[in-house]
């Protein structure tokens, strides 16, 4: 079985996030990540990491005002400057929290910009930040987010697309973070598809599709993707990104009896 964490933005809600670590420790997860560590002061995550003898294995870039609806300012010509000093920030608690992923949004490209326009500030954008994570040591992953449930509108919504922009950047540290929920919206065939990826692949996420729930409640076989993994000999973290159907406790059946 591949080796899993828990996304803590997602999973372990019925308690406080600062105390999500030590449940998620308890229920037997070894990784952690969520979307944004922004609100939390540095030295109490890392606290909560060491305690728990957690890893820190990915976070988000800041992605503009969630509150309001971005999901990312990185395609955005009027944001450069602000996407910037978000990878400053970035990097300054992926030091703290020696997180070597850390993953980009792209965006909502607004239905009035060119997109050429927006494709090119994405492509200038990303290359101005994985030089910067480079000499940290951090990879830049990037996500294909599906368009037809989730986010409407989302610049990057499939794998090619993501592809296109590494070739374009080409800068060894910049890599396909894959969702399997997002991806079997967008694209199906998941086994052969991350088979064919895999070279580009640096980290996985998953939720069952409809739904976005647990392992078991919708459409894929994640006992067949998982082994298929592990045949493709992935060692990549695959992270828990659902939304439990009822509580976390009882939505980890597929972790407590994984082989």
């Amino acid at each position: 079985m591949p080796v899993f964490a828990a996304n803590l933005s997602m999973l372990f809600t019925e308690v406080d996030f600062l105390d999500r670590f030590r449940v998620a420790r308890e229920a037997g997860f070894t990784g952690v990540e969520y979307l944004f560590p922004y609100e939390w002061r540095e030295e109490d995550l890392r606290h909560e990491l060491e305690a728990n003898g957690l890893t820190q294995v990915l976070f988000n870039l800041p992605p503009g005002d969630w509150g309001a609806g971005e999901r990312g300012i990185a395609c955005l010509p009027d944001r450069v400057d602000e996407f910037r000093a978000g990878v400053d920030q970035a990097i300054r608690y992926a030091r703290a929290l020696n997180c070597k992923q850390v993953n980009c949004l792209a965006g909502i490209c607004p239905a009035a910009m060119d997109e050429s326009l927006a494709w090119q500030t994405l492509v200038d954008n990303v290359t101005y930040a994985a030089a910067r994570l480079e000499d940290e040591g951090i990879t830049l992953c990037l996500e294909a987010i599906n368009s037809r449930v989730d986010i409407p509108g989302f610049f990057l919504d499939n794998s090619a697309r993501v592809i296109q922009l590494i070739e374009a950047v080409d800068a060894g540290n910049v890599k396909l973070q894959y969702d399997l929920y997002h991806m079997q919206i967008m694209e199906g065939d998941l086994i052969r598809t991350v088979e064919c990826l895999l070279p580009w692949i640096a980290h996985i996420q998953f939720a069952d599709n409809p739904g976005r729930h647990e392992p078991g409640t919708g459409e894929i076989n994640f006992w067949n993707v998982f082994a298929a993994l592990d045949r493709m000999g992935y060692g990549g973290w695959v992270s828990a990104e659902y939304r439990p159907r009822s509580d976390t406790a009882a939505s980890l059946g597929w972790f407590r009896h994984r082989a």
